[in-house]
């Protein structure tokens, strides 16, 4: 089971580790029920550490449902712009939305256009492991656009919620990428506006 590392693996996979088996369904039972491997999904399988310590689950949000990368809460508290630790790894894709609850946790997929997808997205490495994950910027994009409730409706508003609901890092706006921020703003198919009042108040705390 080595051969396979942290990523998750397909029941197509197993069959090639294990080749003289003929069913595989049963010898996936046994390796799950020795603790060996974890089963996240019909078909999708991770290998148990030695340690018992949980795999990466940014590498296994990527795998267990996709194209997808981490974003929104997940990322802001992974890059420290929020304090509240998130108990659920969320993500972006352009399937369905979806959402999973797996022996090493939930997992949370929103949907989004094709366009706005691939803005602001980039590789990070833990260990031998690489996964995607969005920017600050675009996640917290993500966030505005994509949670149910939102409403600013001018850059004080946009503060007061960032400051106040999200409880962000404020001082962390003047390095944002106003550049970054466009495009997604460009791409973003609902709530366009919420993103440009954002860019507005960055501006606003750059000339303070």
């Amino acid at each position: 089971m080595n051969q396979v590392g942290n990523t998750p693996f397909s029941s197509l996979v197993m069959g090639s580790l294990f080749p003289n088996t003929r069913q595989i369904s049963d010898k996936a039972r046994s390796l799950e029920q020795e603790g060996r491997i974890i089963r996240l999904k019909r078909g999708l399988y991770v290998r148990s550490t030695e340690d018992g310590a949980m795999p990466v689950p940014f590498l296994i949000a990527n795998h267990l449902y996709g194209p997808s990368y981490v974003s929104f809460q997940t990322a802001l508290r992974h890059y420290g712009l929020i304090p509240e630790r998130v108990y659920e790894v969320q993500s972006m894709t352009i399937k369905h939305s979806r959402s999973f609850d797996t022996p090493l946790g939930p997992f949370s997929y929103r949907n989004c256009g094709i366009a706005y997808f691939p803005v602001g997205i980039r590789q990070e490495q833990e260990g031998d492991d690489t996964y995607l994950i969005a920017t600050p910027e675009k996640a917290l994009c993500d966030t505005l656009v994509k949670t149910a409730g939102i409403s600013v409706s001018s850059t004080k508003k946009m503060a007061d919620f960032l400051a106040s609901d999200l409880r962000f890092d404020m001082d962390a706006l003047r390095d944002f990428d106003a550049d970054l921020l466009s495009q997604c703003c460009e791409k973003a198919t609902v709530k366009a506006d919420m993103i440009n009042l954002l860019i507005k108040l960055i501006g606003d705390e750059r000339h303070i």
